[in-house]
């Protein structure tokens, strides 16, 4: 902070400006009072000449046109006033402006000086590595405070952030080596979490989203995936309602995000030109403390924030508070992007969007193919395409599905014809 701030301590611009901050309120006072004696003078002359000029006239008109003359020099002279404070507002927040884009232009070397003081990936590594056991450390400590005890049983659950035909466990190879196991009910779902996350066993899949028609790999989404003791993969639509009444969303949540930034490392590292969408929940966006880290994280690798997009709801961003949104506000001006998914209803507000720095939204197959929707699906391709958000549209799962959806002009497209969701490398 001493280096940021040693160019713009108080005494240094002292020496400058203190000379014309003591003579301009005087010279004020006095061109005022020249101002209000000249058109006073001028009022007076107006109405004495008036009388001389027409001595049988009312003496009272004589009085009228020399205080009409007074008012027209006041009006005069207030609006010169008032257009001079502006001129001077604004050249302060020129000033203003200045300075702060120096100290903008500062933070940003300085950032940068930070990240390439780091001699290799091998100490970065270390250092997220370090933020991985921490978040272990504070599970241990939430499993450990609060006694395990049966969920109520729920017959409806949430589709998982990343509920797509993408995510189901027949269609993973690694999901179908695991062999067959009965049905856990939802105590046993809970007490597989709560050791998955001591034991960091939450595995996290990655499937590419790719450009149309080229079928480049442009963006991966990130998912995560419990693992139990056994080996059996626990998917999400199965844990995670139980895991959010629970309290455990948000630390599944912060897992992922820290290996999702170790994935970002890794193709900085191989000069791989790629992003990853990563779903955040509201309660990771109100936990103040792992929030708090992570940015001090990225604020030390600023160059990976564009390459990190986070994914919300549909239903989380209308449902989104002033506090929920403050928050990506907040995150908006570091730099970070956002995706809006589950999409259900086409009546969306771009213009709340853009505020936002949403820069994707996703939509479902079915929903953009749907014949009742086409006029609305195009106005939204229109506006989209205008506004500079991307379209993605996911569960393509075949040949004749990505026809149809090319024909629609789309540019974007996930889903199993264009790869699976395959467990990811964790770093050494």
């Amino acid at each position: 902070m001493k280096a940021l701030t040693a160019d713009f301590r108080p005494g240094t611009a002292v020496p400058t400006t203190a000379a014309p901050t003591t003579l301009v309120p005087a010279m004020t006072l006095l061109t005022h009072l020249v101002y209000a004696l000249a058109y006073l003078i001028a009022g007076g002359s107006a109405g004495a000449a008036l009388w001389a000029l027409r001595p049988e006239a009312d003496p009272l008109v004589a009085w009228l046109a020399g205080a009409l003359v007074v008012l027209a020099g006041a009006l005069v002279h207030e609006a010169v006033t008032r257009l001079e404070r502006e001129r001077k507002a604004a050249r302060r927040i020129a000033r203003l402006n200045d300075r702060v884009e120096e100290l903008a232009l500062l933070l940003e070397r300085r950032l940068a000086a930070d990240s390439g003081a780091q001699p290799d990936g091998g100490v970065r590594y270390d250092a997220v590595m370090q933020e991985v056991k921490l978040l272990q450390s504070l599970v241990a400590r939430l499993t450990e405070r609060r006694a395990p005890r049966p969920p109520s049983v729920s017959g409806e659950r949430r589709p998982a952030p990343s509920a797509a035909p993408s995510a189901t466990p027949s269609a993973s190879p690694s999901a179908a080596a695991v062999p067959a196991a009965p049905p856990m009910d939802d105590a046993a779902v809970l007490e597989a979490v709560r050791d998955a996350l001591k034991a960091d066993r939450i595995d996290v899949y990655l499937q590419p989203i790719v450009s149309l028609p080229q079928r480049k790999h442009r963006f991966y989404e990130v998912f995560s995936r419990v693992r139990a003791a056994d080996g059996q993969q626990i998917m999400p639509d199965r844990y995670l309602d139980i895991a959010e009444r629970e309290g455990l969303i948000a630390t599944i949540d912060n897992l992922q995000l820290v290996r999702c930034v170790q994935l970002i490392r890794e193709t900085e590292r191989r000069q791989h030109a790629i992003g990853f969408f990563a779903n955040i929940s509201a309660a990771t966006l109100a936990d103040a403390e792992f929030m708090r880290q992570f940015l001090n994280m990225m604020a030390q690798n600023h160059a990976l924030v564009p390459k990190l997009v986070f994914e919300l709801s549909q239903h989380a961003v209308s449902a989104g508070g002033a506090v929920t949104m403050g928050i990506l506000s907040q995150l908006a001006r570091l730099g970070f992007r956002f995706s809006m998914d589950q999409v259900t209803d086409l009546a969306i507000d771009l213009d709340r969007l853009l505020r936002h720095e949403f820069r994707c939204i996703k939509l479902d197959r079915a929903l953009v193919l749907d014949p009742a929707n086409a006029g609305r699906i195009r106005e939204l391709r229109h506006r989209c395409a205008a506004e500079g958000i991307d379209l993605i549209v996911e569960k393509i799962e075949t040949e004749n599905q990505l026809v149809d959806v090319l024909d629609t002009g789309f540019d974007f497209g996930q889903g199993y014809l264009f790869g699976e969701p395959r467990l990811s490398r964790k770093p050494e």
